[in-house]
């Protein structure tokens, strides 16, 4: 026997140190490890770490195998490994209900659990006992399952085992928003129980879906079955968060040494080279100490002042824990593994050195790594006084087996028995690596020949869908369809991927699937999910932004490739439009934003580009692995049939469907307009300061007075001028005294109703004829009639203003599911035959019902088809009536009930308005139901007018919501955008992408407020499902459906800004989007000069794309003008020069169009106030504002502000950079409705940080109540303002005479500066002598009395 090489030898050694302390504990059955002797506990985290030196070992003796016994102590090592891994899959296996339970749910409850029994794989503690929702300690286990399997061992064994793999990959891809408990399994540093979003488990998530995406689990041995899909747009939104988020772990801790194992071995996630730096600095500048890192700041666990008795801590008592908390060896084992795979020999060393100095030797003389290290109990008190000055003892486990583990591996690579790539065979160390250019290809084809003709005026070659086979062109949302069939396994009860969104990523990669390859277009362009896709700027917009992405995300092999279909509806006026030709010519010379991109057909990209294969769909299960399943071939065949063609949209006048006699018109003008809450008027942006009333009407919030009774009577608003006031019905006992004002009232919502009645009254009566009807009953208050009529209107009219205003007025009093379509009875024998009218109709019924079922409430009518007013379905009464067979002649009616007029005016609503005849009822039938009350409200997309004289089939009905549709539609295509926006609200149509706005916005720590402050505002602090989000901004906004509508679009815009650019957020913790809108309106009527409702009329109608461009404007600060252009819209156009600012250049209801220059504004004059303003709506402040703040908490009892204290005790919980504080400061800040105001209050705090640092002062005293010092700096400026006769003698620094006096009281200054301060200390700049900071400064000394009052002080304000 040949005598061993020293390699050999040194490894023997290695294998006897890892059976003795690793493996010499692997239960035989299961093959987990226990978590200590007395402990049979297995966590998931701890296993996966304790096997890596098992298979770090494994691969060493594999390189130096040179006799038989190696070889096999190599395999006998990788099976220890294969047996753990199994061991862990099976126990996961066993909980697959809950994996099944979690893509739906997302609660903690439901999660897999994050330790199991060692003994058997079951669980041992109950879902709610234990903070089990772990999402790093699951993708660690898939990410070292990816390592393993591609370093050659064979760990998954079956198709069932792949398919739940596959499911583990869903349950973690949504890391980026789910939040978890942690690598410390604590969530909050409190350890409350309150799970929180960490970053540590973000980035294990990512790397885990990086790592197994497209691997084959079977190895070399496998086949199409056996990959494993990862959609590549998960994994970057988890890589975004991540990179937001660093160096902050979590909202409670604000650096976590547990990022190492994200930011190194073995997860590798940080691609950007300086994050990873300056994540690692603050970790060593903060975190290091002697003996190994602190966890993070304040960690109280196994310090001598934690009470054991309790697992919770008390917010007071983190303070005590700072300097002493324990420090813990297994950082050093990661920091050594850091620096290996950086190749930085020197550090490795250091650390090694460090490590060796503070393990524990064993009695053989082993070294092991000890757990934590903590003070002493009786050297507490030096520790306190000197951090870092006192020996430590060891607490916990020793060994340490992660820790342990990870000392091995470090070994190994320190004497070159391993290579780093060995330890990451998919090499992800190379991530932060510099990647070459990506070049964007880009491809467009056109719906039809004609288009194509269209494009080749311009000198643009391309080609049409039908030429472009064999490849076939789909929308993404069959993509997201396909993908639903991923990972579906009947034998599991795991039903496939559930979220239905398919990102840019995925999108620009080709598919094939058996011998089709299919390209599919952008998810972004699919014109069924939102009005914003009608925009032809703005998706031009998006698609510039959507390329830029794929510069920096795009990591698949090959080029990225966005396929475009150009179509009929993109046309205006049958046109190519500019905007359209400029970006197509910009693509094709190879330059677009900066990003490299190539214009070509889709067959010389086939090469070039990324394809992936959609194997997944075959029909595994049933044994058939080559034939597509079933359900997808279906789906395909359905699909590929329709899935470019035209909807046909509704029409909403049939051509030859004119009413015969033109009637006498009524007016529902201004319907829209009076539901906008958007308020520019009042100087503070509509926020009342002391009053706590809003501007608004009456919010649905809290059911109109006439809503609360009694539901089935329903006295129409709007249809009574205040000279009549409503027949109140006798149901409602009369008490509803609407006489006196007739817009509701109700003192806790709406000032507005009372102060602006009159002006609404003069303005925009409703007029609505008296009821003609002679009604028998008085309960039956239905004004049928003016029904008819409007809806006669309502084909007459062209516009569609109009039309909007005449509808909306039906919703309001008839609501949605009104059937205008009515019982037509119709004979064709002759033209002049007067058609039996709904509202006739609907009387018989009602009298037929209300005395055969003793007055049970009518159908048609007030109560609309069966909705009622509160918008909620009621079936309605659907009575076995008998109609009574109704004779009817041009010159005499039969009934008592109608009158001759009102048979004349009848036939408007016989026929449908939408050109389709109303269901006929058979004359003599003996029992006609209501047919036209039947709930059903599809929408007919049948518009042709060829059929007015014919029959459709029985009970179709056309409600006031699909003529509502109809009009969206219309509006869509006209470019309408304040009509779009209003309807599509009423139709309650919601942003596709809004729940997933809403979560990019708060995973990157944004929160987000909806409605107008201070009242109606609602924080948006967890990411919520779409109808829930729906329903919040609906009732922050009330009955404003525009305002309600623009604050969804909004929420996309702001997403997709801070996804492209996150430094226009910095500084900003909450969006507020009511104020956003409101600043949004402000800034218009300032640069239009115009009064605050044209303000918003222009506001509501800006394009989606102007939309956009306007709130980047606001939120980068810049300066814009505003320029009108076609059919009165306006474009927001920057300002490079500040020449361009001084002139607003509108020319707006101009005649002759010419861009009259409106004014010369002194654009110096409002500066201050506008960027007050501004900042103040978008919560903008300072750098380190909110730590500053805390410096400054620290030496006063507290901050009082507007009614809010913040106190002392916040320092005791919180440590200076934690998000929590700040959103503590913020929420405070947040009391202050008005902008500018609040400006101020920022500032002021400032001043206050200034003497703190400076430690002018050992202490502020007492509770500091900071709008004092603001008011103190506001009398100290008047007075200077009277010294030297400065503007403000004009208003606020007037001599004193009686009507200044009652001025005050009012609550007004005269030149409505908001919260009693004068307007133009809000408009000086903050330095200089006649400054705000030094007022404040002044105001700081006076009012704090802790600042000596006498004697000479260094006062430098920088």
């Amino acid at each position: 026997m040949r005598s061993r090489s020293n390699s050999g030898v040194r490894l023997d050694y290695y294998q006897r140190i890892v059976h003795r302390l690793i493996l010499a504990h692997q239960e035989p059955v299961t093959g987990l490890f226990p978590a200590s002797n007395v402990n049979s506990h297995a966590w998931i985290r701890d296993n996966v770490y304790c096997i890596l030196a098992v298979w770090g070992l494994s691969m060493a003796y594999k390189k130096i195998a040179d006799q038989d016994e190696d070889r096999a102590k190599c395999y006998e090592l990788e099976q220890s490994c294969v047996k753990l891994m199994r061991g862990l899959l099976m126990a996961m296996m066993n909980q697959k209900d809950k994996v099944e339970k979690f893509k739906m749910t997302q609660s903690p409850y439901d999660s897999l659990h994050a330790k199991y029994s060692s003994k058997n794989g079951l669980p041992v503690v109950a879902d709610n006992e234990w903070g089990h929702l772990q999402i790093d300690a699951v993708s660690l286990y898939l990410l070292i399952l990816a390592q393993m399997t591609a370093s050659g061992l064979q760990i998954v064994f079956s198709l069932d085992e792949v398919s739940f793999i596959q499911n583990l990959v869903f349950y973690i891809e949504s890391a980026y928003s789910i939040p978890d408990y942690g690598i410390w399994e604590r969530g909050d540093k409190t350890n409350h129980g309150e799970p929180e979003l960490n970053a540590s488990s973000i980035g294990m998530a990512k790397a885990a879906l990086e790592a197994m995406n497209e691997l084959d689990l079977f190895g070399a041995r496998g086949g199409p079955a056996s990959v494993i899909h990862v959609l590549a747009d998960e994994a970057h939104k988890c890589q975004a968060v991540l990179q937001s988020m660093l160096p902050r772990e979590s909202n409670s801790k604000e650096l976590d040494s547990g990022l190492l194992c994200v930011i190194g071995f073995p997860a590798f996630a940080v691609d950007d080279a300086q994050l990873i730096h300056n994540t690692k600095d603050a970790i060593l500048s903060r975190l290091q100490g002697k003996y190994g890192c602190k966890r993070f700041l304040r960690d109280g666990y196994r310090t001598p002042k934690e009470d054991p008795s309790r697992l919770y801590y008390e917010r007071w008592e983190l303070r005590m824990f700072e300097n002493i908390e324990c420090e813990w060896p297994l950082f050093y084992c990661y920091l050594i593994l850091f620096h290996a795979f950086q190749n930085d020999k020197r550090s490795v060393q250091e650390y090694a050195d460090r490590l060796e100095k503070i393990m524990v030797r064993s009695e053989d003389g082993i070294l092991l790594v000890p757990e934590s290290y903590a003070v002493p109990q009786d050297l507490v008190g030096f520790e306190y006084q000197k951090p870092g000055s006192q020996a430590r003892e060891v607490v916990g486990r020793c060994p340490f087996l992660w820790g342990q583990s990870l000392f091995i591996l470090g070994r190994l690579l320190q004497e070159g028995f391993l290579a780093v790539g060995e330890l990451d065979p998919l090499n992800r160390r190379l991530g932060a690596q510099k990647k070459p250019d990506v070049v964007v290809q880009v491809v467009i084809i056109a719906e039809d020949n004609e288009i194509r003709d269209k494009l080749a005026e311009h000198d643009l070659h391309v080609q049409t869908i039908a030429e472009v086979a064999p490849i076939e062109v789909q929308p993404a949302r069959v993509l997201s369809h396909l993908y639903t069939y991923l990972g579906r396994n009947r034998k599991l009860g795991l039903s496939g991927r559930k979220s239905r969104d398919v990102g840019i990523l995925s999108t620009s990669k080709l598919y094939s699937l058996k011998d089709r390859i299919f390209a599919f277009t952008p998810q972004f362009v699919d014109l069924s999910r939102f009005y914003i896709a009608s925009d032809n700027e703005l998706m031009i917009d998006i698609l510039k932004g959507e390329i830029n992405f794929l510069k920096s995300a795009w990591d698949l092999l090959g080029r990225p490739l966005v396929t475009l279909v150009l179509k009929r509806i993109h046309l205006d006026q049958d046109k190519i439009p500019l905007a359209m030709i400029q970006t197509m010519r910009k693509l094709k010379s190879g330059y677009i934003n900066g990003t490299r991109v190539m214009l070509g057909s889709l067959k010389d990209f086939l090469n070039t580009s990324a394809i992936t294969d959609l194997s997944f769909l075959g029909s595994t299960e049933d044994g058939y692995p080559d034939r597509l399943h079933p359900d997808v071939q279906t789906y395909l065949d359905e699909h590929l049939l329709r899935s470019f063609s035209n909807r046909s949209t509704m029409n909403l006048r049939g051509g030859q469907l004119r009413p015969r006699h033109l009637r006498r018109r009524m007016s529902c003008k201004g319907a829209i307009k009076k539901t906008r809450s958007i308020n520019v008027d009042s100087d503070n942006l509509g926020m009342e300061g002391p009053s706590p009333l809003t501007e608004r009407r009456l919010s649905s919030v809290v059911p109109p007075p006439w809503l609360q009774a009694n539901k089935q009577g329903h006295v129409s608003v709007f249809a009574t001028t205040p000279e009549e006031g409503p027949t109140s019905p006798p149901q409602l006992g009369g008490e509803l005294g609407l006489r006196e004002n007739i817009y509701p009232v109700d003192p806790h919502h709406s000032r507005s109703a009372i102060d602006r009645r009159s002006e609404f009254v003069r303005q925009q009566e409703i007029t609505v004829p008296k009821i003609l009807i002679q009604r028998h009953r008085a309960e039956t208050n239905f004004a049928d009639t003016e029904v008819e009529e409007l809806i006669a209107m309502l084909r007459e009219t062209e516009s569609l203003e109009e039309q909007g205003d005449i509808l909306q007025y039906l919703v309001d009093t008839q609501g949605l599911d009104f059937n205008t379509a009515g019982l037509g009875l119709k004979h064709k024998s002759d033209d002049n035959a007067a058609e039996l009218d709904q509202a006739f109709m609907d009387d018989v019924m009602l009298e037929l019902s209300t005395a055969g079922a003793g007055g049970s409430g009518g159908v048609g009518g007030g109560d609309g088809c069966g909705a009622a007013a509160g918008g909620e379905k009621k079936k309605p009464p659907m009575l076995p009536v008998k109609v009574p067979t109704v004779i009817i002649d041009p010159t005499t009616t039969t009934t008592s009930t109608a009158s001759k007029k009102d048979l004349d005016n009848a036939n408007a609503t016989a026929t449908a308005t939408t050109g389709i005849p109303a269901a006929p009822v058979a004359p003599a039938s003996p029992a006609a139901p209501a047919a036209g009350c039947s709930t059903n409200n599809n929408s007919l997309n049948n518009n042709d007018s060829s059929q007015s004289e014919g029959m459709l089939e029985e009970g179709r009905v056309v409600t006031v919501r699909d003529l509502l549709k109809g009009l969206y539609e219309k509006a869509c295509q006209q470019k309408l955008w304040g009509l779009v926006r209003h309807t599509a609200g009423m139709l309650g149509k919601r942003v596709e992408d809004l729940g997933k706005a809403v979560t990019d916005l708060l995973v990157r720590q944004k929160q987000v407020t909806v409605g107008m402050p201070p009242n109606n505002e609602h924080t948006i602090t967890a990411p919520l499902p779409e109808g829930e989000l729906r329903q919040l901004i609906h009732d922050a906004y009330g009955d404003d459906e525009s305002t309600a509508m623009l604050t969804q679009e909004l929420m996309v815009y702001l997403a997709m800004f801070i996804r492209t650019e996150p430094q226009l957020f910095h500084e900003m913790l909450r969006l507020r989007v009511g104020l956003i809108i409101q600043v949004m309106a402000k800034e218009l009527s300032r640069t239009l000069i115009c009064d605050g409702e044209a303000a918003s009329e222009h506001l509501l109608n800006l394009s989606p794309f102007e939309m956009k461009n306007l709130l980047y404007h606001i939120l980068s600060g810049k300066e814009f003008a505003v320029s009108s252009v076609a059919r009165g819209n306006l474009s927001i156009v920057s300002c490079k020069s500040s020449r361009v600012s001084k002139k607003s250049q509108i020319g707006l209801g101009d005649p002759e169009g010419e861009d009259a220059l409106i004014a010369t504004i002194d654009d110096r004059q409002g500066q201050w106030l506008r960027r007050r303003r501004l900042d103040g709506a978008l919560n903008r402040v300072p750098r380190d504002f909110y730590s500053r703040v805390w410096t400054v908490l620290e030496k006063c009892q507290g901050l009082a502000i507007e009614g809010r204290v913040l106190q002392q005790s916040l320092t005791q919980e919180m440590t200076p950079g934690e998000l929590k504080f700040a959103l503590e400061v913020e929420t405070a800040l947040n009391q202050i409705p008005q902008p500018e105001y609040r400006q101020l209050v920022v500032e002021a705090l400032m001043v206050l940080t200034l003497v703190t640092e400076h430690n002018m002062v050992p202490c502020l005293g007492d509770v500091i109540y900071v709008e004092h010092l603001v008011h103190k700096a506001n009398q100290l400026f008047l007075e200077d303002q009277r010294k030297v006769q400065g503007d403000a003698t004009l208003c606020c620094a007037k001599l004193k005479d009686g009507k200044e006096q009652q001025q005050a009281a009012s609550g007004m200054l005269l030149c409505g500066g908001a919260a009693y301060i004068c307007q133009h200390l809000y408009d000086s700049a903050p330095s200089g002598s006649y400054g705000t900071m030094t007022y404040m400064s002044r105001a700081v000394a006076l009012v704090l009395d802790c600042v000596p009052k006498h004697g000479e002080k260094e006062c430098a304000i920088s």
